[in-house]
């Protein structure tokens, strides 16, 4: 079905550049568009768990991904005060890699990867307009220019304009939290490689060492009336944020306190689009199911996405019936995360009190006597492998 077949795909992030390897792979045409003028080394930490790891695998990039970013021993859960531990579920299946790698890493990877497809990767394309069509799709770009593509795939994130023209009355609603990101140098490079979160009231931090140690990943969120911007480019000042966590363990305080270049950005709650495809045009990743922060799926959601719409094309003679076959397969596991990702906020900012006692003492006698009880509760997710499925 692919040989031969002209895809454009707008935005060279994780979405983009994977359905660009994977469609190339299958014989494809695919050119990728974005508006930045070069892919620079912006962002920070995320987590590429299993069931995103298959999909790294099954585009032959595993092992580049296993060389820039080892894999993850454990997350771990720990009170805010004193830094105790309250839970620890261990990721050392050899079999189930996680991996905490810096986006810009990954981002690289999967350039190298699409390059090697033969996929184009054409800067400075700013596309402020998409108008689906039944035989194209047609592009407008910043200046005025027009084009108009056979096939359309947009992974262009949040503030997609492949998104409003397929769903023009979303409106997302601010959550009540706010989200500080920074990456701050370690001097110790032996730093275990573990994701943690100090767990608080109305507040959490999340940290996790990226490049062996290098740099230490920090995502710190608290519930505020007050909103901020959403996007998380927005700079913020470091006292702030040292002030906000000012009654936690004296590791996040001293962590803290050397950390600079802080950005802030308002987390706000999007509907998983109602319409997936129109015409020629299809979403992919934060276009189609933006989720919060908090189970560490972003990436890993549009990883998924990018082998199934792939595959469904290769499988599919009818383009609609692939676009449909695609949606169908996903839209209910995404909304199973993006509601789990909502959940997970609640259950780390428990105020002080019996409930939060009794739900900590939960945590900690079930790490402790059932271990395996706690990993199979995120069978789900992280057993989930898009490669074998059909």
């Amino acid at each position: 079905m692919l040989i031969g077949q002209d895809i454009t795909v707008l935005g060279a992030g994780i979405g983009g550049l994977a359905v660009a390897t994977a469609l190339a792979q299958r014989g494809a045409q695919v050119r990728v568009l974005d508006q930045a003028d070069a892919i620079r080394e912006v962002g920070a930490g995320l987590q590429v768990s299993p069931n995103g790891a298959v999909v790294m695998q099954a585009l032959g990039l595993g092992a580049a991904l296993d060389a820039a970013a080892p894999q993850a021993r454990a997350v771990v859960l720990r009170d805010f005060r004193r830094g105790d531990e309250v839970f620890r579920m261990t990721l050392d299946r050899a079999d189930r890699p996680y991996h905490l790698t810096h986006r810009a890493d990954l981002i690289e990877i999967l350039r190298q990867g699409a390059q090697a497809a033969g996929v184009t990767v054409e800067l400075g394309r700013k596309v402020i307009a998409v108008e689906p069509g039944d035989a194209e799709a047609r592009l407008t770009f910043e200046g005025g220019a027009t084009e108009a593509v056979p096939l359309l795939i947009g992974a262009d994130g949040l503030h997609s304009p492949s998104r409003a023209a397929l769903n023009p009355a979303t409106r997302p609603f601010f959550t009540g939290q706010v989200a500080w990101r920074c990456t701050i140098p370690l001097d110790k490079p032996d730093t275990p490689p573990e994701a943690t979160v100090h767990m608080g009231p109305g507040r959490h931090i999340v940290t996790y060492p990226l490049r062996g140690g290098e740099l230490m990943n920090v995502v710190a969120v608290e519930e505020r009336d007050g909103w901020a911007a959403e996007g998380w480019n927005h700079k913020d000042r470091p006292e702030i944020l040292r002030a906000a966590f000012a009654d936690f363990a004296p590791e996040i305080r001293d962590l803290l306190f050397r950390a600079d270049g802080v950005y802030l950005w308002g987390l706000f709650r999007h509907p998983v689009a109602k319409h997936w495809s129109q015409g020629r045009v299809a979403l992919l990743g934060d276009a189609a199911h933006p989720t919060l922060p908090f189970l560490a799926q972003g990436a890993n959601m549009a990883l998924e996405d990018a082998w199934v719409l792939a595959d469904a094309l290769d499988q599919e003679d009818d383009i609609a019936t692939a676009f449909t076959r695609y949606a169908g397969l996903r839209r209910k596991r995404v909304a199973r995360i993006v509601e789990a990702a909502s959940r997970n906020a609640e259950n780390y900012h428990l105020r002080p009190g019996p409930y939060r006692a009794a739900a900590h003492l939960a945590l900690r006698l079930g790490g402790r006597f059932a271990p395996q009880l706690a990993a199979n509760r995120f069978e789900w997710l992280y057993g989930h492998d898009v490669t074998r499925a059909r």
